[in-house]
């Protein structure tokens, strides 16, 4: 199995959203996501994405990476290619100048990998807030 990471292209967009259909879950807007779409990093597998994540960037010292998404019917390691996505998040956020990262989820088999890595977990959990207020 090799693994590469890169950075996400315009053309990745319709692949997420297809993963994100396959969740169950509702397709996220470029116009919510970093770089309409372009902002983050995509873990391949022999060549076959398998996981994808954005960093959001902030004028401040920390930055958030949110919104990972896998292929549901992958079928390897998804330790494997969580934490390869992570690491290359937190090597991205590094060399931006990023002290700190931020993720919020509830996905167990997540929430597992990122505390593998050293990932401070707040043992009160909270809920995401949103509004579309335009």
């Amino acid at each position: 199995m090799k693994l590469t990471v890169r950075t996400l292209t315009e053309d990745d967009y319709a692949l997420l959203s297809s993963w994100w259909k396959g969740w169950g879950w509702p397709v996220v807007g470029k116009n919510i996501l970093p770089d309409e779409g372009k902002g983050g990093l995509i873990v391949e597998e022999n060549g076959i994405p398998v996981i994808a994540g954005f960093i959001f960037q902030t004028n401040t010292k920390g930055c958030w990476f949110e919104f990972i998404i896998s292929d549901p019917n992958y079928k390897g390691s998804r330790d494997k290619i969580i934490q390869e996505l992570v690491i290359n998040a937190e090597e991205v956020a590094k060399n931006l100048g990023y002290k700190y990262v931020l993720f919020v989820g509830k996905s167990k088999g997540l929430i597992k990998n990122f505390e593998e890595l050293g990932w401070f977990k707040d043992p009160v959990p909270s809920h995401e807030m949103m509004k579309k207020i335009q």
